[in-house]
């Protein structure tokens, strides 16, 4: 790490990027990228999946190096050639994908450098407790002796999020930090966020979501195509305005218009008093073909244990689930599958796919008895063939089937996800956050993916944080409050207040006309 002696005055920018330039091989990742984070600015950073802003973001952090372009601290040139370094100069990046050690505790994985420090003969654990928690405290209630690989995924986005708090950064770099988190765990964080800015420090906010944007953020710089497009003031901008940019055209409705009532169908699917007297109790509601219903409400609630169990994912004690009208007891999630109703998790990386493993392998890995030639021997012409109609039917952008999965954007890693759980031909589909962490262009294209399966009468059920998500797509939504369904809300009655009031406990009703 080398820093140059100041060459302007105080009040130069926080951090400025000029001409920087990287490529992989033959792709270029960023051509002549330009930046500028004003001292205590909350600046985002938006772009379609692809778009080279996390390659622009390691590039600052230190954990890539550029081909060319300059790097300016405070009116300062430096060279940033390893994160340690950027560490000193007071950047912190929470990255979007979980960096944890799963099996430690909280407090150790926040201060696993300190820990892990060379000469350290002996550590003050009780101390680091101490730190630990006083700033775990500022995001949420948990314990910090709690074992990382026990928490659920927006606690572990937490954890991410506390560990850079305790560097006393300067430069704070958040890359689509509330993907996981609920409504209450991210208004948290926004204020969080706002007291930095109040004392000086300067966020890097890299989000599409629109709301949180022109809630936060003084400016955003677009990216496209490995290029900064513009950089403008939000007060002068729309979000329709924004989003045009991101895309480079005119993005039309986000979710497709909603369609005629599918209540007066018989049920494909019904649940009576479903518990399992621990993190879900009397569990009681109907699925019918073609419905897209939302499972509403915080994190925690119980909404991905409850969709998990009926799978056969998980286990219930009590209760009785009707397939078609008929009772049913699975006991292992292949029955479930073979009896056409299938679950996509939240984590498509963690439990969804096979990220080193080819496109088409993915594809093919819930049902491979659908590509089976004779003997057993599966046919590779058969997989290549499914992979290529299911592909198109999740409009895949990909180079070769044989390709990794880790080599797709998060939108299109999302769409092999998708393609996998397709291949049983599912009646019924369990969606765990389908849309967490991808852009704008590749949500709208999953939305109308989803849409057409609604019409093609497969019964959905979809499990979201995103309020304006469940909203916009699903025909009503069923809120979860502490383990029980708290209301329902449908029609000119399905809004953000509504459903958050019954994520809270503060009512019990089902609100709405009824088809």
């Amino acid at each position: 790490m080398s820093i140059s002696p100041a060459l302007t005055p105080a009040q130069a920018p926080a951090l400025r990027l000029s001409g920087v330039c990287k490529s992989f091989g033959p792709v270029r990742a960023l051509h002549n990228v330009s930046f500028e984070l004003a001292v205590g600015e909350i600046h985002a950073l938006a772009g379609e999946n692809g778009a080279g802003k996390s390659t622009l973001m390691n590039i600052i952090d230190g954990i890539i190096k550029p081909d060319a372009g300059e790097i300016w601290l405070d009116g300062r040139p430096v060279e940033i050639r390893r994160p340690a370094d950027a560490q000193r100069l007071g950047i912190a990046l929470v990255h979007q994908e979980i960096a944890l050690c799963p099996d430690i505790s909280i407090y150790e994985n926040i201060f696993m450098a300190q820990i892990n420090s060379a000469g350290k003969i002996w550590v003050d654990h009780d101390e680091l407790r101490r730190k630990a928690q006083a700033v775990m405290d500022r995001l949420a209630p948990i314990p910090v002796t709690s074992r990382v690989g026990d928490l659920s995924l927006s606690q572990q986005q937490l954890v991410e999020i506390a560990k850079a708090l305790t560097l006393e950064c300067r430069i704070l770099i958040l890359d689509e930090p509330t993907a996981a988190l609920t409504e209450p765990e991210a208004q948290r964080l926004f204020a969080i966020i706002r007291q930095l800015r109040a004392d000086n420090i300067s966020v890097i906010y890299i989000s599409n979501r629109m709301g949180e944007i022109f809630s936060l953020c003084q400016r955003v710089t677009i990216m496209r195509d490995g290029c900064t497009v513009g950089c403008d003031e939000l007060a002068a901008m729309t979000p329709d305005g924004v989003i045009t940019r991101l895309v480079g055209r005119e993005l039309t409705a986000l979710y497709p218009a909603k369609r005629p009532s599918c209540q007066h169908r018989d049920p494909v699917l019904r649940v009576e008093g479903l518990s399992d007297d621990r993190r879900f109790f009397d569990i009681s509601f109907e699925l019918r073909p073609g419905e897209i219903l939302g499972f509403g409400g915080l994190m925690g609630a119980g909404r991905t244990e409850i969709a998990q169990a009926i799978c056969a994912i998980d286990r219930y004690r009590r209760g009785a689930v009707f397939l078609n009208g008929q009772p049913v007891r699975l006991r292992h999630y292949a029955e479930c599958t073979a009896r056409g109703m299938a679950y996509l998790s939240e984590d498509r990386k963690g439990a969804g796919l096979f990220l080193d493993m080819p496109i088409d392998w993915n594809i093919s890995a819930l049902d491979i008895t659908a590509i089976s030639g004779g003997y057993g021997l599966l046919s590779q012409g058969a997989e290549r063939r499914q992979a290529e109609r299911l592909g198109l039917a999740v409009r895949l952008k990909k180079g070769r089937f044989s390709d990794p999965v880790s080599s797709l954007s998060g939108g299109n890693q999302q769409k092999v996800a998708l393609a996998k759980v397709l291949s049983i031909k599912p009646a019924i589909l369990f969606l765990d956050e389908p849309t967490r962490g991808v852009d704008i262009s590749a949500k709208a294209e999953i939305y109308q993916i989803l849409h057409a399966l609604a019409e093609s009468g497969v019964a959905l059920v979809v499990i979201s944080s995103e309020l304006p998500e469940l909203i916009g797509l699903c025909d009503r939504v069923l809120v979860i409050h502490e383990g029980r369904i708290g209301g329902e809300v449908r029609d000119e009655a399905l809004t953000e207040q509504a459903i958050m009031r019954l994520a809270a406990g503060a009512t019990a009703s089902f609100t709405g006309a009824v088809a």
